[in-house]
């Protein structure tokens, strides 16, 4: 119910946090009223909380569902609350890849139709890729190209460079309703209780190979994200040496990938972030959703 999502969230906000992060699956009868409930629900009992909400294909499905095109589902959820798009569900962008093991889920079309709209409407969107599975070395090079591409467009319509990172300030002074991608967070693929649960999955030296690759191709991306439930929590402290310098986060509760036995209840607190990071040898700031520092009064914790 609304109302559970609602309170989820002002215990998150009165806890200290900033951003909520909401996705799920395609409900099979929901209306996109109940969308637009839960995020009006949301920003009344936290104001200040930041919505990063529905990644492409669910955004495809309220365009269904409501029988609007995407800009007009875009333009009421942003009226509505949501602050930003996460990237999930690119995965990787190649039709043989998607066909044999992403069938049903929109193709990049569809996939970069949001975001290149998401943008223009001046909301903020992160990008991934999904790899380690039936993918080669090519189809994740291919997938970095296009993303580059698309953070090019985004940018010049933005009236910036297209050729170099975006910084704060620029995010703050953009063109009237533009934005573009904040940052790209690669994910290694997990292969247990999957339909390609026989893969290997990779290892951790191609994890942290993909991650420098992405940090070196995708020069007009500010950000390159560690996630650690994907990469591990060591691995992903050496990767702030191998080109990323986002090690995210908090998480709390996170049900899309879990390994044998860890349920999905998995967290990392603040301060544990904070040691993992010293220990990498790496000055902790915390950061918003759009790479602004946070500054918390002492006492209070309050930002």
């Amino acid at each position: 119910p609304v109302e559970q999502v609602v309170e989820v969230a002002r215990k998150a906000y009165e806890g200290g946090a900033t951003e909520v992060h909401i996705v799920g699956g395609l409900h099979p009868w929901w209306k996109f009223e109940f969308y637009l409930d839960m995020l009006r629900g949301v920003k009344k009992v936290a104001p200040l909380l930041h919505i990063k909400a529905f990644t492409a294909i669910e955004i495809v499905h309220f365009s269904r569902i409501a029988r609007l095109s995407v800009r007009e589902v875009l333009a009421e959820l942003k009226e509505a609350g949501l602050g930003s798009l996460p990237g999930g569900g690119a995965e990787i962008f190649d039709d043989r890849v998607h066909d044999e093991a992403f069938k049903g889920k929109v193709r990049e079309d569809r996939w970069f139709e949001v975001h290149r709209t998401a943008h223009a409407l001046g909301l903020f969107s992160n990008a991934t890729i999904l790899y380690g599975h039936i993918e080669g070395v090519e189809e994740r090079v291919t997938h970095f190209m296009k993303l580059r591409e698309l953070q090019a467009e985004s940018l010049a319509a933005a009236g910036l460079d297209p050729t170099r990172p975006p910084t704060v300030v620029d995010a703050a002074s953009t063109r009237e309703g533009r934005a573009f991608f904040n940052c790209v967070i690669p994910l290694s693929f997990i292969p247990e209780h999957s339909e390609l649960g026989y893969l290997p999955g990779p290892t951790g030296l191609t994890d942290l190979r993909t991650l420098a690759v992405a940090r070196l191709m995708l020069h007009n991306i500010s950000h390159i994200k560690a996630f650690w439930i994907m990469q591990g929590v060591g691995l992903s402290q050496l990767a702030l040496d191998w080109g990323c310098d986002d090690l995210d986060g908090t998480v709390v509760w996170y049900d899309i990938t879990k390994k044998a036995g860890n349920g999905n209840h998995q967290e990392l607190h603040e301060k544990d972030l904070r040691r993992l990071i010293r220990e990498s040898g790496k000055t902790p700031v915390e950061r918003d959703t759009i790479y602004r520092p946070i500054v918390r009064d002492a006492a209070t914790g309050v930002v």
